[in-house]
């Protein structure tokens, strides 16, 4: 089953947030055939670009694994996010050229 986990980071973590990435690129990179998409949301600093939180369309058996591998994510562990939900998703389209 697939589910959006979206995360909120708490503000004026930017520096945080950096400090950790190259751990979480590892974690996820690890889990990679679990992740459908996943990326920064953007909308912080003077042009709008700085990440603000994170968003990923995962496959995981049920949501309490979907949980797991929230909690575990070393963004999360570091204290990063203020918010994380996680809901179960369906794709219903997808538009495999804008993928790349």
């Amino acid at each position: 089953m697939l589910f959006s986990i979206v995360c909120q980071d708490k503000p004026n973590s930017v520096e945080l947030r950096m400090a950790t990435r190259p751990t979480h690129l590892e974690y996820l990179k690890e889990r990679a055939d679990k992740i459908l998409v996943g990326g920064p949301v953007l909308g912080g600093g003077a042009n709008g670009e700085e990440p603000t939180g994170s968003h990923l369309i995962v496959e995981m058996p049920d949501i309490e694994a979907a949980r797991a591998f929230a909690a575990n994510d070393p963004y999360a562990l570091a204290g990063l996010f203020a918010h994380v939900e996680i809901k179960p998703w369906r794709k219903v389209f997808f538009n495999a050229a804008l993928a790349e």
